[in-house]
């Protein structure tokens, strides 16, 4: 993919442990911030059941709208493991035993121990490029802009460091935050207004609670660092006019 300055990408988190609330998903946190750190928005996230037809529709939506797309969960040794075979449905390829992540499993375990279920795992879409595991040996694997991964959290964070040289980003984003002791009442008007002479940059604010006292954090994004300065100035003037506490500035 030639560089382009916004690059963005939708995670999509597959699982039923995690729609029933039985598992916390921190995965998408881990990708957001990954990716953020070279120039790639995550600008959708979706979680979805072990269902093929659910997963076979809802990638090849996102595939179609975003520059990458992201699955984690189902590419383990279990039956409701099926999101290798659903991407193969999804573009339209064969679902076959990929002789490297063969390869690689089979000299990862011990003899007698690459079972039939662990076998299971090297079943991927044809021609998919594997991504390296180093913690737990099964590799996930990426079919064009679509990268599979796992849905263990520890494991998935250890397989991204072999992305950075695969995906191309663009321009990374720069971000500021100013921490007032205030309520979000109290400079919504204020802050709407700067919001509209400064589209470029995106405000967020988001209430806190600390050591018994409410608080606001402002959140400044963009590309351009003079645009996130110009847009600071505008905050800072408002927050000194209402004589309101600036606890920090980041």
């Amino acid at each position: 993919m030639e560089k382009k300055a916004k690059v963005n990408a939708a995670v999509l988190i597959i699982g039923n442990e995690i729609l029933s609330g039985r598992t916390q998903d921190t995965n998408t946190s881990t990708i957001a911030t990954w990716l953020n750190s070279i120039g790639v928005r995550v600008e959708e996230v979706r979680v979805i059941p072990d269902v093929e037809k659910k997963i076979v529709d809802t990638l090849n939506l996102l595939r179609s709208n975003y520059d990458y797309v992201f699955t984690t969960g189902g590419i383990g040794p279990t039956h409701d493991d099926i999101t290798a075979e659903s991407v193969s449905k999804a573009f339209g390829i064969k679902y076959e035993i990929h002789k490297e992540a063969f390869k690689i499993l089979e000299a990862y375990y011990k003899p007698g121990e690459f079972n039939e279920g662990r076998q299971k795992m090297v079943w991927m879409p044809e021609n998919a490029e594997l991504i390296l595991n180093p913690t737990s040996g099964a590799p996930g694997f990426s079919v064009k802009n679509v990268f599979c991964l796992p849905g263990v959290p520890s494991i998935l964070k250890s397989m991204l460091g072999g992305l950075n040289n695969i995906l191309v980003g663009g321009d990374p984003v720069i971000s500021r935050t100013i921490n007032l002791r205030t309520v979000e009442s109290e400079i919504a008007k204020s802050l709407s207004d700067v919001q509209d002479q400064n589209n470029e940059v995106e405000i967020g604010s988001y209430p806190f609670f600390k050591a018994g006292k409410l608080g606001v954090s402002i959140v400044l994004r963009c590309t351009d660092q003079k645009k996130i300065d110009h847009c600071n100035e505008q905050i800072l003037k408002f927050v000194i006019a209402k004589d309101i506490e600036i606890l920090s500035e980041i």
